[in-house]
């Protein structure tokens, strides 16, 4: 069976050690200044500011090596009945980042340089952007096969394939992967 093209960006699924992710998340502020719209999943990158009250602001992170990441965004505030499921652009909200680096995410991979294979697992490779869905508030940010390699500054590495029925090795797979270039661990700041 093929696999499902459903691009949602990254996904929390665990944490390094096993432990099960349990929706710990960081507020952090998008101002109105920020023409970039930001879905669910959607990675994203301290912006050099803050709020009146010190709440750091972020935007989504760049898709190539060496940029770094902080994680993707997990929800969206407020939450109203009327609220879109995203943060639409040039609007200023608050967003909560799943921002631990030692967190495993699921992502599906982009087939654009080939279906990843199984020796490529532990291979390090880059994201790719692309517009998220303004109907279900899911990001478009899938894995760059075209730039898997050993290059240590490649923004994810590669841990396996997510293990259920509904997928397989091959085009638009779901798979498993960690930030190696986390904004928390850059010792030089933004």
């Amino acid at each position: 069976m093929a696999n499902a093209d459903t691009p949602f960006g990254l996904r929390p699924v665990r944490h390094r050690n096993g432990a099960p992710y349990n929706g710990a998340a960081t507020r952090y502020y998008v101002p109105a200044s920020d023409s970039t719209a930001l879905f669910i999943g959607d990675p994203v990158i301290f912006a050099g500011s803050a709020d009146a009250n010190g709440v750091a602001s972020v935007t989504r992170a760049s898709a190539a090596g060496g940029a770094y990441m902080l994680g993707p965004v997990v929800a969206v505030e407020p939450v109203t009945a009327d609220s879109l499921p995203y943060r639409a652009a040039s609007t200023e909200r608050y967003v909560w980042v799943a921002d631990d680096p030692d967190l495993v995410f699921e992502i599906q991979e982009d087939s654009v340089g080939g279906a990843l294979a199984a020796a490529d697992i532990g291979l390090n490779a880059d994201i790719v952007i692309a517009a998220g869905s303004t109907a279900t508030g899911r990001s478009g940010v899938e894995l760059d096969t075209s730039t898997k390699a050993t290059t240590n500054t490649l923004q994810l590495r590669i841990l396996g394939l997510v293990q259920r029925p509904d997928n397989e090795v091959g085009a638009n797979a779901k798979v498993l992967v960690t930030i190696n270039l986390h904004s928390l661990r850059n010792l030089t700041g933004i």
